[in-house]
């Protein structure tokens, strides 16, 4: 089986503990349903342009919002396929429906969400098949290649002992944040298949969070912080190969971004909770309200929570 070898540093115990804090504040906090799909939202629309614009996709935001609408947009056709592709990705991962979110994880539900991934990009013979051949990982932004996957011939026995590992019960062994962090790194170090390799790891990586209950109401996005210094991710994923296979740097990087995200998520549901201005201005009960309802009660509860929740 898969050991991953690392050290918990002050860093990634620091990290963690915002991670935790947040999480609470987060899990707990009364939102009207409205506000919690757009959080909802946001993120997805987010998730889904940065996870594939880190790659190349030339779609900015709004046209990735557009195309996830179901709008026409001015772009390549593999980009407009890509963001429709990833956004299905993260939907399958996300759905309580999915059989995967309750039991152990298997080398067919990988090869599934790869499929999903690679919907008319890939040639179709080769979508949910591990590769054959050789490959490179190249930055996107500079060509670079950065690492050397292992030999084709090894993929499937590589492939199942990450499973193995991805199935050990996390409160024996690995915080569900670490454990997200080192299979995003080892898949993308395994490079099974031929094309979707990265979006497929950073999907993977977020199922993980969500199947050990850490989906955090699904307010967040890891792929932006990836996205926004790119570089920096490369070079974080670098740093393992360069340090002998040592992951501490990694997940020091990989728990940071997920601490900055929730932080910054936390600061955006404390100013819009219900407990905030709505038990302020209602008396202190606790209401779930409808956002028809709010509107009723008082246009100026509705603009002051409008005006906060601006992301």
């Amino acid at each position: 089986m898969y050991q991953p070898k690392y050290n918990i540093t002050n860093k990634i115990l620091k990290n963690i503990g915002v991670i935790e804090a947040a999480k609470e504040i987060i899990d707990r906090a009364p939102l009207l349903p409205y506000y919690e799909k757009k959080f909802q939202q946001d993120a997805m629309v987010r998730s889904v342009h940065h996870g594939t614009h880190i790659e190349g996709n030339e779609l900015n935001l709004t046209q990735a919002e557009k195309v996830m609408m179901g709008e026409q947009v001015v772009g390549r056709e593999r980009d407009v396929q890509e963001v429709i592709n990833y956004r299905k990705a993260m939907e399958s991962i996300g759905d309580v429906e999915n059989p995967y979110i309750k039991k152990q994880l298997d080398e067919d539900f990988i090869k599934t969400l790869h499929k999903i991934t690679v919907d008319r990009i890939l040639d179709p013979i080769r979508a949910g098949v591990f590769r054959k051949t050789q490959v490179v990982i190249k930055n996107s932004q500079t060509g670079e290649v950065t690492f050397r996957p292992p030999l084709a011939i090894s993929v499937p026995f590589l492939i199942g002992d990450l499973v193995q590992f991805i199935n050990i019960p996390t409160e024996q062994d690995i915080h569900p944040v670490l454990k997200s962090g080192v299979v995003h790194y080892e898949f993308v170090r395994i490079h099974p298949f031929l094309d979707g390799n990265g979006r497929l790891a950073r999907c993977l990586a977020t199922f993980i969070l969500f199947q050990e209950g850490y989906d955090i109401r699904k307010f967040f996005s890891l792929e932006e912080y990836f996205d926004v210094d790119a570089t920096r991710y490369y070079e974080a994923l670098q740093s393992v190969e360069k340090h002998e296979g040592d992951l501490t740097r990694w997940l020091e990087y990989y728990t940071e971004g997920l601490a900055i995200e929730l932080a910054k998520i936390k600061e955006k549901v404390e100013r819009i909770s219900v407990d905030g201005k709505l038990k302020e201005k209602l008396g202190g009960a606790p209401l779930m309200l409808t956002e028809r309802q709010l509107k009723i009660i008082g246009s100026e509860v509705c603009d002051e929570l409008a005006e906060d929740f601006s992301l």
